[in-house]
């Protein structure tokens, strides 16, 4: 059922750790000083984690949003499922009535 979305968010964290290993491979061999080069990591750390939570919180929406979907529609099939057999016991209960009222009036004698 999440199987797509499985691929999804497994693509979503693959290319935030590529970034962020690119990010952080690209900042550790530029040519500035070592205080700059912890700023700009920071930075991006920061950014990512931003970016992380923001995927977290759409991912997680979509799971609650498929959950609800899938148990109202769970709660709808039962309703129905419920209401027919009812209707079948309730057709059921007239045709056996119906039958024994036919039995005993065929039972009765009759008379003149």
């Amino acid at each position: 059922m999440f199987n797509n979305k499985d691929n999804k968010s497994g693509l979503v964290l693959g290319m935030l750790a590529g970034a962020a290993l690119g990010a952080l491979v690209g900042l550790l061999f530029a040519p500035e000083s070592g205080e700059e080069t912890r700023k700009k990591i920071k930075k991006k750390s920061d950014d990512l984690k931003d970016q992380a939570k923001n995927k977290y919180g759409e991912l997680s929406d979509a799971v609650k949003d498929q959950f609800n979907s899938a148990s109202a529609s769970v709660k709808e099939t039962a309703s129905n499922v419920a209401n027919s057999v009812t209707d079948g016991f309730d057709k059921l209960k007239g045709q056996i009535t119906s039958k024994a009222e036919d039995a005993q009036e065929k039972a009765e004698p009759k008379s003149k």
